[in-house]
């Protein structure tokens, strides 16, 4: 189980990577999340499948800590999320990327980028060195 550090009103998220244990930094779900949303608008649930289907079913992400964290990011103003009538089903939250959201976003991916920079120093990559 990895536990994913989310800043506001929540103090932990859980998501479940294969057989790794470790803790992420702050803020990775709401990533995950954006990303998704950067391609297009989806309700909950399939995001949670799509974040499953990239990942190859590596990160498994449980309705019960995605909810909460696109409530966070509903807050934040970096989602925006509107009820769609069900065609034979009850009705969903559809949730698309703010502008905000998106500007978030490319931070976060620059911020990543350089975090996997300065780990791949010390575990091999970054320079040609193998772990």
């Amino acid at each position: 189980m990895l536990l994913l550090h989310y800043p506001s009103n929540l103090s932990r998220v859980k998501v479940e990577v294969s057989e790794m244990a470790r803790e992420v930094s702050r803020g990775d779900i709401g990533s995950l999340i954006l990303a998704v949303l950067a391609e297009g608008s989806c309700h909950g649930y399939a995001l949670a499948r799509e974040v499953e289907r990239r990942s190859s079913d590596a990160l498994k992400m449980r309705e019960g800590s995605l909810y909460p964290a696109l409530r966070v990011l509903e807050a934040d103003e970096l989602i925006v999320g509107t009820w769609e009538e069900g065609t034979g089903g009850p009705s969903r939250r559809v949730y698309s990327i703010t502008a905000k959201g998106q500007s978030e976003l490319a931070k976060r991916a620059r911020d990543w980028r350089a975090y996997v920079e300065a780990v791949g120093a010390f575990l091999g990559g970054a320079h040609g060195q193998e772990a």
